[in-house]
């Protein structure tokens, strides 16, 4: 048995702090005297719409046409080759 087996046996075998005692009812009292903050239906459903419209009109705008480019091992130099992704150039 090594040095943190005996320890954690000697505080398995400790009595309770009396500090401990009631504590689950301060805590459970401590989290009823807090306000509670609700979102109201409305609040929910104008978030809602407001995401929808956001991706409606992100759906709508034209994207800019970039150039094709041949990604074949064979044809010419790759743009995603390791010496052009490291130099920068073809």
């Amino acid at each position: 048995m090594d040095d943190l087996d005996r320890t954690l046996a000697r505080l398995a075998g400790a009595p309770v702090p009396a500090s401990l005692d009631g504590i689950e009812a301060q805590v459970f009292a401590r989290i009823g005297a807090q306000p509670v903050a609700r979102l109201t239906e409305l609040g929910v459903g104008g978030v809602m719409v407001a995401a929808l419209a956001i991706g409606m009109v992100g759906a709508e705008l034209p994207a800019t046409a970039s150039p094709a480019v041949s990604l074949s091992p064979l044809g010419g130099a790759s743009p995603l080759a390791p010496s052009v992704l490291l130099i920068g150039e073809p």
